[in-house]
């Protein structure tokens, strides 16, 4: 009840974030039921229908990723003074937390199953015909205990990482009651000054670089290599993509997934770089603003951008595959793009509203002190250019040689 009150009593924009949550989990539930009636009107091909349900992952990785990602901007379940006073602790907010995102997966899973049911016939309406049969299996009853398995795997899967990102750390406490003694410390000694001014933009220590580099590193050339083996090996039997528009070897996908794997690893790395960059030789306070920003949320902003280049090269070399591919992708490998396109780019928004929100205090310092807004402006469009000159070129040239085994 109390995760329902603190819904209803929500901000109308994370209704909407909750909203998108709940869509894509119904795309993603739809694909695993149009995956079972393909199996259910095919017996006899369980290889097809294995492998259909693994390319299933794709998508439901991609809402699993942007459930968490709102979770984690969620307003209603973020720790706040008093709260523990009431029984509201760390640890009962991560479970509100949990709680709530199955909330969202679990009628986008219903709302999956009344699609299913009314475009199979099942509701009134009608039944679809055609080549939509194979995937619906009309002819044959439902097993109701096999689709509600199916629907409660992105439900399960999303409480649970967002129970396991959302727990509470130690180590994270005693850094907030470090800072929050510093804060009453400086606070303390200019009560006892007369005329001293705390400087909310006092120059911290920048956060220790992130160190998924090597690993990263690691797993993109591990990737590419295994793409660029199978393009020189005989084309090995199954299908690309759920649409069955072309055949090939069945390497590629791995290697197209430890180098999404791998941009994963190295966003953050390379974001932080990037703020390096900004200070190199004498900043001024716009590059040295901008860089320590990018420093500060390298982390938080870093691995939605490995997966955003990650899933723009891939969109890359599956538009290669069109191309020579002989017969047009089918309504659910669209259905399938859209779901991992929306909820990257989403998870994306989501981080960059996630990092405005972290250096507000930062900001709200700046203004007191009289920086114009100029200087706000600049920084935050320098931040986002320099991002976009390291990733948008790295993205193509992954692109480029993750599609070569589909020209060769």
């Amino acid at each position: 009840m109390l995760a329902l009150r603190l819904a209803r009593a929500a901000h109308p924009l994370v209704h909407l974030r909750r909203l998108l949550v709940a869509a894509a989990s119904a795309g993603t539930g739809f694909l695993l039921l149009c995956t079972l009636g393909y199996a259910m009107a095919h017996p006899q091909a369980s290889t097809g229908s294995a492998l259909r349900l693994a390319w299933c992952l794709a998508p439901m990785a991609a809402t699993v990723y942007f459930a968490v990602a709102v979770a984690r901007t969620d307003p209603g379940t973020r720790p706040r003074s008093g709260l523990a006073a009431i029984g509201l602790g760390p640890g009962r907010l991560m479970a509100l937390s949990a709680l709530t995102t199955a909330l969202s997966t679990v009628f986008g899973s219903l709302l999956a199953l009344l699609a299913f049911l009314h475009v199979r016939g099942d509701l009134p309406g009608g039944a679809l015909g055609g080549r939509a049969a194979d995937f619906l299996a009309t002819d044959q009853p439902l097993p109701l205990p096999a689709a509600l398995t199916l629907l409660a795997v992105v439900p399960v899967t999303a409480s649970l990482a967002s129970a396991l990102v959302l727990r509470p750390h130690e180590e994270r406490r005693r850094r907030a009651g470090r800072r929050k003694a510093e804060a009453d410390a400086d606070t303390e000694v200019s009560a006892e000054v007369p005329g001293t001014v705390v400087d909310p933009d006092r120059p911290a220590a920048p956060r220790p670089a992130p160190g998924g580099l090597p690993w990263g590193v690691a797993a993109l050339a591990a990737g590419l290599a295994v793409e660029t083996y199978a393009g020189r090996t005989s084309p090995a039997a199954g299908p690309w993509l759920p649409g069955d528009p072309a055949r090939g070897p069945l390497a590629v996908p791995v290697g197209w997934a430890l180098t999404a794997l791998g941009l994963l690893l190295a966003g953050p790395a390379l974001t932080y770089l990037c703020g390096r960059l900004l200070q190199a030789v004498r900043p001024g306070a716009v590059r040295l603003l901008a860089g320590r920003g990018l420093q500060e949320e390298a982390g938080r902003i870093g691995r939605p951008l490995g997966v955003v280049s990650a899933v723009a090269s891939g969109a890359y070399a599956t538009a290669a595959l069109s191309a020579d591919a002989t017969r047009s992708f089918g309504p659910l490998t669209a259905l399938g793009a859209l779901l991992v396109t929306g909820c990257t780019l989403a998870t994306l928004a989501v981080a960059a509203i996630e990092a405005r929100q972290a250096r507000a205090a930062t900001v709200a310092g700046l203004v007191r002190l009289g920086a114009p807004a100029t200087l706000l402006r600049n920084a935050v469009l320098l931040r986002a250019a320099v991002l976009i000159v390291v990733f948008v070129p790295l993205t193509w040239a992954v692109a480029e040689l993750a599609a070569l085994p589909l020209r060769g």
